[in-house]
Formats: C-alpha cells, sequence, structure tokens
C-alpha cells in the first residue's frame, strides 16, 4: 500500500498486512514549499506499470513531479530532468515551472532568471499542486492549483495551463493553454485583452480519463479572482468548465462551461464520473459531474452532447460598476439539483405558524431570500441595506469530498455540505490592479 501523508505529501509505502514501513520519500523543503497555500490538500498518488514496473507518481506543494520505482522507492533512472537544488535526487523529478511559464508574457517581460528554488516570483503570480496526476496510455498528465480565490488581493496570475509528459521518460509532451490565445478557441470570451494578465482556471480537483477513447477530462475553476470579474469581461473560457483532451496530442476534442464568467466562486470541486447509463433504450457511454450549485451535468463522453437537455436560463445582474454578467446559465434538465438552489420561504422552519412567521421575518429582515446566481453589492450601493447572500455558497453543494456511483440502479452519493455564503461587500475598483 502506497499512499502520501502530512504538508510535505511524504510518500509511504506500507506492508498491507503489519502496517511495517517498507520505504519513503520526502522532497527537500525550498522557498515555493513554503509559500505553497496547498499544502494541506493533495492526498493522493498516480500509480501504472511502465516497461515493466510499478511507479508512483506525486506532484507536490513545491510544483514538481516525482517518479518513483513502486517496489524500491528509488526515483527513476533516466527520467525527467536534473533540478539542481540540494538535497534533489539527480534523476526521476520533473520541475513543472518551466514548461508552464517559458512561453507566458509576464514572465517573458519580467527578464527575470529563473531560480528553481525560489520559482516563480511572488510578484508575477502563484502556483502549486493540490491533486496528484493521472496517467493514461502512456501520457502522465498534470494540473495545477492556485491560491484560494476568495483570499487573493491581486488581479493578476499565472494560467493553469494543463501539462503532460512521456510517462516513461518525464519528456514534455504538450501543454493545453486554459485561457486562449489569439488564434485558439474561445479566445473571444476575454475582452480588454484580460487573457493577457489573467490567471487560475487551474484544475485543482483530481482528472478522470476513458483511456479506449483516448480522452483525459479536466475540470477547471473560475478566473482571478473570486466575486468580481469587471477586469476581464466576457464568458472566459476555459473557466468553470469540464474539457476533454485528446490525450496523445492535447487538442480540445469538446468541452462544456457550467457557469459563464464565474464570480461566486463556483469552481468544478470534483473528478468527473464516467459510468455507462440506457436512456430511452440506448446505451450511453457518459461523463457526469456534480457542481457546487446542486447540479449534476451528464455527457456522452465521446461527443461532449449533453445526455438530458441543458437550458440556458435567466439569471439575476450585477449592479457592481465596472461588472458585466452573463444574462444566462446553464440549468440541467435532470437529474434534478440534489440540494436547495436559493432559498425560498419554503425551505424556513414551520413547526408552529409562530416559528414560521418569525424565520420569515428573519430571513426578510437579512436578506436571506436570494436566488441561485445571486450577485454580489458593493460599498456605495444606494439599495444596499443588508450584504448579498449566495446559496449554495462556494462551499457548496458539492465540493472536494467527490462523490460516487455504484451503479446507474443505485444512483449517485455524495455528501452535501450545504453552505451559504456572504461575498465580500466589494469597493468600487478604481484601477486594473
Amino acid at each position: 500500500m502506497i499512499t502520501v501523508t502530512g504538508e510535505r505529501r511524504h510518500v509511504v509505502a506500507l506492508d498491507p498486512e503489519t502496517g511495517e514501513l517498507l520505504w519513503s520519500y520526502s522532497e527537500p523543503k525550498t522557498a515555493r514549499y513554503e509559500y505553497s497555500m496547498r499544502k494541506g490538500y493533495g492526498k493522493g498518488i498516480a500509480y501504472a506499470d511502465i516497461d515493466g514496473r510499478g511507479v508512483v507518481f506525486i506532484a507536490t506543494p513545491g510544483f514538481f513531479l516525482h517518479a518513483i520505482d513502486a517496489e524500491t522507492g528509488q526515483h527513476l533512472e533516466n527520467w525527467g530532468t536534473h533540478v539542481p537544488i540540494e538535497g534533489f535526487p539527480e534523476t526521476g523529478v520533473v520541475d513543472l515551472l518551466p514548461p508552464l511559464i517559458e512561453d507566458w508574457g509576464p514572465w517573458i517581460e519580467s527578464g527575470e532568471d529563473y531560480d528553481p528554488y525560489y520559482g516563480l516570483p511572488l510578484e508575477l503570480g502563484y502556483i502549486t499542486a493540490s491533486s496528484p496526476p493521472i496517467v493514461v496510455n502512456g501520457t502522465l498528465v498534470v494540473g495545477n492549483s492556485a491560491e484560494q480565490g476568495y483570499n487573493q488581493t491581486r488581479i493578476e496570475n499565472v494560467p493553469g495551463d494543463i501539462l503532460a509528459f512521456d510517462a516513461s521518460t518525464g519528456r514534455f509532451r504538450w501543454k493545453f493553454n486554459v485561457i486562449p490565445r489569439p488564434g485558439e478557441f474561445g479566445h473571444e470570451t476575454w475582452l480588454s485583452d484580460a487573457w493577457q494578465w489573467t490567471g487560475d482556471v487551474s484544475s485543482w480537483a483530481p482528472l478522470s480519463s476513458d483511456p479506449t477513447l483516448g480522452l483525459v477530462y479536466v475540470p477547471t475553476n473560475g478566473p482571478t479572482i473570486d466575486f468580481y470579474g469587471g477586469f476581464h469581461p466576457g464568458d472566459n473560457l476555459f473557466g468553470t468548465s469540464l474539457i476533454a483532451l485528446d490525450v496523445e496530442t492535447g487538442e480540445r476534442e469538446w468541452h462544456f462551461q457550467m457557469v459563464h464568467h464565474d464570480i461566486w466562486n463556483y469552481d468544478t470541486p470534483t473528478a468527473p464520473i464516467l459510468m455507462d447509463v440506457t436512456v430511452e433504450g440506448r446505451d450511453v457511454p457518459g461523463v457526469f459531474q456534480v457542481t457546487k450549485q446542486s447540479f449534476v451535468y451528464s455527457f456522452n463522453r465521446e461527443t461532449g452532447e449533453p445526455i438530458w437537455p441543458i437550458e440556458e436560463q435567466p439569471v439575476p445582474q450585477s449592479r457592481v460598476p465596472g461588472e458585466r454578467l452573463s444574462p444566462t446559465q446553464p440549468y440541467p434538465t435532470k437529474p434534478a439539483p440534489f440540494d436547495i438552489q436559493g432559498r425560498t420561504a419554503d425551505d424556513l422552519i414551520d413547526y408552529t405558524p409562530e416559528i414560521e412567521r418569525v424565520a420569515l421575518e428573519f430571513a426578510q429582515n437579512n436578506n436571506l431570500l436570494v436566488p441561485l446566481f445571486n450577485p454580489p453589492t458593493y460599498v456605495g450601493d444606494p439599495d444596499l441595506v443588508v450584504p448579498a447572500r449566495v446559496c449554495p455558497g462556494g462551499g457548496g453543494g458539492a465540493n472536494i469530498t467527490g462523490h460516487q456511483w455504484r451503479t446507474q440502479s443505485t444512483g449517485c452519493f455524495l455528501l452535501i455540505p450545504r453552505v451559504r455564503a456572504q461575498p465580500p461587500i466589494l469597493h468600487r475598483p478604481t484601477s486594473r490592479r
């Protein structure tokens, strides 16, 4: 049994019968590890049979990728590139930052010399890893993570592009730009040249794959930052989306954006689940994504066609100066939402008429009866009495705990936090920064 533990993602191999420690590995500390805000995440590894032996792959808070022989605990020879940091093995490691930033405009313009110990200068951006990589048909695909969007104080960051490497050699294979560049599909969804400096849109949740189709399924979060998007107008592909990529080439096969111009911290929080279902007598290879909004989005995992219709419905609009929301958001017609969406008087306790009356009065006085996709408010709003509320909040609905499917007859099992949130009251922006 091989697992990881602790903030350093300490890899341990244990005898499953006795609990005896067989081997272990901890990555030496670096400055980029020290400032990682995802040390408590990523409790997982990837495993694959590579060239006749079991190999463990791990992405660390410092944003390095390690390949370790599952039997001996030794890093693979002639794998990856040498990382010139004291204490690192001579082989078996990839520094994930260079292929991510080497063609990123703000890094090039900075003229900085790259230092692998410190990584990306914090004045330019921040990136780390929060979930294990995935191996599909000999290709190792790696997601990434930024600082939690509700904690961020700047609107610029490095995009969370998806990276792929040869699992046998560690050689770089491809990169998918999660914020499309000029000429790429979706670039027109970024107005005001915001694609040049907006970041995130990373895949902090685990990835899924269908090896037979040769596809890897990537759930993404929203752009920098949560709760205000006036600096990056447009629908902002591929933010808060599910993307199916060809694992050989990194080309997009299909995608679906589950929140246009996300300002609610509704990032996609779990690995999509693959399950075949029978719909009106026909077998459909399905992929299912639960969301913080309490939706289940269902697609044919080969074509991306929705299994059941998904309708664009009108949603509330923002009064925040400079903010331009999408007039609609996508609502699945099936399955039904698995938890409340917004809050109405019908959701309040009503054990007695008096309790119901008091609950309703309190809810009305504190702005608790709100629709789904209720937008934040701002300081100086003449109609502001109490802050805006969001239900579900950024905690879900569904969240990092994920969901499980047994069979199509038993359905979906998931833990529902049922979190209401109060987004911050925004100050009127005065400049891009």
